[in-house]
C-alpha cells in the first residue's frame, strides 16, 4: 500500500461496465512527510467516500483489479482506505549492552 492525496475528480461519460457506479479520483503519491513522489494517477474509490483533500491508502497492478470481492476491474490504481492521522517513528541507533570486561 502505498500514500496518496486526492487531487481532483475523473469525469468519464463513457467507460467498462464493470467500473459503473464508481468514481475515478485523481491522486497524487506521496512519501512518508506527504512530499509528491510521482505524477498524479486516476484512481477508482472503492469506498466510495474518499473526498478532495483526503490522505489515502492506494493499491497498484494486481492488487487493484480485484479490491472488490467477487469482482475484477480493469483498473490499475485503487483507493482501498482514507487516512486518519499518520505517525513516524524516527529511526533511532541504539547501543547493544555488552558485558564489561569487569564482569565475569
Amino acid at each position: 500500500m502505498d500514500l496518496g492525496k486526492v487531487i481532483g475528480t475523473v469525469v468519464a461519460t463513457r467507460k467498462d461496465p464493470s467500473l459503473e457506479g464508481t468514481r475515478l479520483l485523481l491522486v497524487q503519491p506521496l512519501n512518508e512527510k506527504h512530499e509528491p513522489i510521482s505524477e498524479p494517477l486516476v484512481a477508482v474509490d472503492t469506498l466510495h467516500d474518499a473526498g478532495v483533500d483526503e490522505i489515502v491508502y492506494i493499491v497498484t497492478g494486481g492488487d487493484a483489479v480485484s479490491v472488490i470481492p467477487g469482482k475484477r476491474m480493469p483498473v490499475d490504481v485503487a483507493i482501498v482506505g482514507i487516512v486518519d492521522s499518520l505517525s513516524l517513528i524516527k529511526e533511532v541507533d541504539v547501543p547493544v549492552d555488552t558485558p564489561s570486561e569487569t564482569e565475569n
